[in-house]
């Protein structure tokens, strides 16, 4: 564990150049100065854009960066102490393709322009099964999602909650919406189409001790094309599906977790 406390984590904070951490008032309802430029005025270059959404202390931003060189990455979450480590690692190592913002992700339809984004991730997310508003792969989210989100970029979902994965299933499917791989076991998968070369080698923090309590890990990726290819335009709609039992479920892998 790092001997330096939170004060000092938000005052080095300051100084990393890949940490921006806008005010509350550049952000709600105004348009973010790099909105829509941060290839050009960020990145320096025209490479395509990954974002993650929760990014904690930017484990995945920075391990998919360090392997994807050819690739921007820009990784979000609230809390400036995780972000630190993130930060820190990335200025240290010099990756000049990785980018931190801290704020709240409800303000991100004013972060991004039109088709800036290629890709999100979203992993290991608080699958808010009492707050649908709040699910990041909610209709919600989704309808800021394709604010942003370039034609056929996608969105990839990484979490050890079977009740998030099977609502984002069915969310998917009830819009007719394209879900290019579903899987509830990535690690017990015989059939591996559609998977990201890293999503069996890139381990965050948690992912590593959910696999060691015997959970499955799952995995969904869908972009926001229908069956004839042409871009979903309407109001998304939530899902028709067995709350009930998928809720059961979730409980049944919160009892195999130890006790905090």
């Amino acid at each position: 564990m790092s001997s330096i406390n939170k004060l000092e984590k938000f005052r080095q904070n300051e100084g990393f150049k890949c940490l921006l951490q806008p005010k509350m008032e550049e952000l709600f309802r105004v348009d973010y100065p790099l909105k829509g430029k941060w290839n050009s005025d960020f990145f320096k270059n025209n490479n395509p854009i990954t974002l993650e959404l929760g990014c904690g202390k930017g484990e995945y931003t920075i391990a998919l960066a360090e392997l994807h060189p050819e690739r921007n990455f820009i990784g979000i979450d609230i809390k400036g102490a995780r972000l630190w480590k993130g930060a820190k690692y990335a200025e240290t190592k010099g990756l000049n393709n990785v980018a931190f913002v801290r704020t709240n992700i409800d303000f991100i339809e004013w972060l991004f322009g039109k088709d800036e984004i290629e890709e999100i991730w979203v992993t290991f997310p608080d699958p808010q099964l009492k707050s649908p508003r709040k699910r990041l792969t909610g209709s919600m989210f989704l309808e800021r999602y394709r604010k942003f989100l370039a034609p056929g970029g996608v969105i990839q979902l990484k979490t050890d909650s079977k009740y998030l994965h099977e609502y984002t299933a069915a969310l998917a499917a009830q819009n007719g919406l394209h879900i290019i791989c579903n899987s509830s076991d990535i690690y017990g998968a015989t059939e591996t189409a559609g998977f990201p070369q890293e999503l069996l080698t890139v381990q965050t923090f948690y992912e590593k001790n959910y696999l060691s309590w015997g959970l499955p890990i799952t995995f969904l990726k869908f972009n926001l094309l229908q069956a004839n290819g042409k871009k979903y335009e309407a109001p998304f709609k939530e899902p028709e599906w067995d709350q009930e039992y998928w809720r059961k479920e979730e409980d049944k892998g919160r009892l195999n977790r130890p006790i905090r």
